[in-house]
């Protein structure tokens, strides 16, 4: 399906007005620890694995990753995270889903509610808008990207979906369970991605209709993006480029 990658122009976007750099490493160190508990061979954990990936990603050093993950597998004293999914909605019943590592629930869902007021939206019950969202593989190519290549490789690995869009760049979403295969059959190809992760992707979008409810929209991941014990948000938000603004 050929088209513009709206969902790659909003993380630039935010990437590109992000100037909280040491607070994405507190956040990907929690989580190496967190995935490490469950055992601390990245060949035998493929959560773990995908995390220390993102870590990489993130240009953190390896030692800073080794000291978490033995952390994480030698028990941790005294870091206790729960890992905590909220769901609410934004302005235009836009659905919103914000995973939390928390060692606080009550502060935590406290946080999360304010964001949600105060941008316009309100916190849901559990399974309010889980369902319109299911877990995949992301696998993003730049414009100029080897379009072909990609094609043949995803195909012969069994990816779910690929998408083309106007600029050049593709997208690539496989299952859950195959995405470390088909990441590994790129990088072997010779055509590494240059984004990828592992996401909640919605089954539908809303589509945003004016700049101010794409303002509160952004506004409102942007908030609980910057709280401590927020992971990841994701939305089926679909912002028109017009209103991402530079």
């Amino acid at each position: 399906m050929a088209g513009h990658s709206k969902w790659a122009n909003t993380r630039h976007r935010k990437a590109a007005q992000d100037a909280k750099r040491a607070k994405i490493f507190t956040k990907v160190i929690r989580e190496l620890t967190v995935a490490a508990k469950a055992g601390g061979n990245p060949e035998d954990n493929p959560k773990l694995r995908a995390t220390i990936d993102k870590a990489l990603a993130a240009n953190m050093k390896r030692d800073t990753i080794d000291k978490a993950i033995a952390r994480g597998a030698g028990g941790a004293d005294g870091e206790n995270y729960d890992e905590i999914t909220y769901e609410g909605y934004g302005v235009g019943g836009v659905a919103v889903l914000v995973e939390c590592l928390t060692d606080n629930r009550n502060r935590t869902v406290s946080e999360v509610r304010h964001a949600f007021s105060k941008r316009g939206g309100n916190l849901g019950t559990d399974g309010s808008v889980a369902y319109l969202f299911a877990r995949k593989g992301q696998l993003n190519f730049d414009p100029g990207c080897d379009e072909d290549k990609i094609m043949e490789v995803a195909l012969e690995v069994g990816a779910e979906d690929i998408e083309t869009h106007d600029d050049g760049s593709v997208d690539v979403v496989t299952a859950f369970e195959d995405y470390l295969t088909v990441k590994d059959a790129m990088v072997a190809a010779g055509v590494a991605p240059a984004n990828a992760e592992i996401a909640m992707v919605p089954a539908t979008q809303v589509e945003i209709g004016t700049q101010e409810d794409a303002d509160k929209t952004l506004g409102l991941i942007d908030m609980l993006e910057d709280l401590d014990d927020v992971q990841n948000v994701y939305t089926n938000a679909d912002i028109p480029e017009a209103f991402l603004g530079e």
